[in-house]
């Protein structure tokens, strides 16, 4: 069964993850005794026979995961701890990637770099649906963004109608 023929909304994350859907949860969810390499073997693959979930593909998308795969979730940086949260989601080969707050609490830098992977990933043609409060970085990744307060959409445009609206980032976003 694939996710787009079925209403997902009451099956556990395991099926979901069978269904193709990969999540990359709000507070990174990372073991702090399991090491980087034991965290990437965990997930189980959807055998698509595809390469976007092999450890070399997620270590090439995150160099710095691959010097640090001896070291505990605990031992990582918030950084390094989001991008192991990335890459364990990528192992599972999904269809649809999830990421809740990507850049939540990381450093500049770091927010760059999980954006240049999220655009190489959308170049890949991988479905992303991405909730974000870093305008900048959900401008760089998104075609369509819904700004949403209080549980309701109160604004919807393509990605390229909001960078230019300066008046409307202004008024619903305070930026």
């Amino acid at each position: 069964m694939h996710f787009r023929e079925t209403d997902v909304t009451g099956h556990p994350a395991r099926r979901r993850a069978r269904l193709g859907m990969g999540l990359v949860p709000q507070g990174r969810g990372v073991y702090p005794n399991l090491s980087v390499e034991e965290q990437l073997d965990l997930p189980p693959g959807r055998k698509n026979g595809g390469s976007q979930g092999s450890k070399g593909t997620v270590y090439e998308l995150f160099p710095r995961l691959a010097e640090r795969k001896r070291n505990s979730g605990s031992q990582l940086s918030g950084g390094e701890q989001q991008m192991l949260s990335i890459a364990r989601a990528l192992r599972g080969e999904p269809e649809l990637l999830l990421l809740d707050e990507p850049s939540e609490g990381l450093a500049p830098l770091v927010v760059e770099q999980v954006g240049e992977v999220l655009k190489g990933l959308k170049a890949r043609e991988l479905s992303i649906l991405l909730v974000e409060q870093n305008l900048s970085l959900a401008l760089s990744v998104a075609d369509r963004v819904y700004i949403m307060n209080k549980g309701r959409v109160v604004h919807e445009a393509s990605a390229g109608e909001l960078k230019k609206d300066k008046e409307t980032q202004h008024r619903l976003l305070g930026v």
